[in-house]
């Protein structure tokens, strides 16, 4: 059975999931990288994006991610059909990953930005990096150079972060500075290790 030792990570857009899986990939969790997969996966499929869309969203074998993520989280029903592209394999991928960790019977990470949303991973254990929705908006807007608009459509396409922290088994609170965010790491950190004892 896939994600025995899973912890699933989830947040909302800017809420600083990266941040956390980097630190908690140097405390020695092995991570898998549900986006890294996904854009592989993306690339893998861009004829059928080429079909689904339109040749504008590809260029040389590569899928232009902005401008096709622009298109879905602007019309649900062109999102609805990404995600039924793509979806069965992102999650084959990563099961097949999440065998062969759980061999080594130790926690590790499964990065997954949409763990909520798809409803597709039997992972009991999950962690939220949650961060205020105003906090959200402004730090997506630097980060990605996007409008508030664009970044509020991306927003209103996922579940509630504070829905998503109410259901979590670990929280992990980005609200503050830099360095309670590390110390909110440690302590999700300590209590993992914990619970494997």
């Amino acid at each position: 059975m896939s994600f025995q030792y899973a912890y699933a990570l989830t947040g909302g857009i800017a809420t600083g999931k990266s941040t956390v899986v980097k630190r908690m990939a140097e405390c020695g969790f092995r991570v898998i990288d549900a986006d890294r997969i996904a854009h592989d996966v993306l690339d893998e499929q861009s004829e059928k994006i080429v079909a689904l869309f339109g040749e504008d969203f590809v260029n040389n074998g590569k899928v232009d991610r902005k401008k096709l993520g622009s298109l879905v989280f602007s019309d649900p029903e062109k999102r609805k059909e990404l995600e039924a592209l793509l979806h069965p394999i992102i999650y084959s991928k990563i099961a097949a990953v999440s065998d062969k960790l759980d061999k080594r019977a130790e926690p590790y990470l499964v990065d997954i930005p949409l763990f909520y949303e798809g409803g597709r991973y039997a992972i009991a254990n999950v962690i939220v990096v949650y961060a205020r929705p105003e906090q959200q908006l402004e730090r997506a807007m630097q980060r990605d150079g996007l409008s508030q608009d664009e970044v509020q459509a991306r927003m209103d396409a996922q579940i509630d972060i504070d829905e998503k922290r109410d259901n979590a088994m670990y929280v992990i609170d980005n609200s503050g500075t830099l360095a309670q965010l590390m110390s909110e790491i440690e302590r999700v950190r300590d209590e993992i290790r914990g619970d494997m004892l």
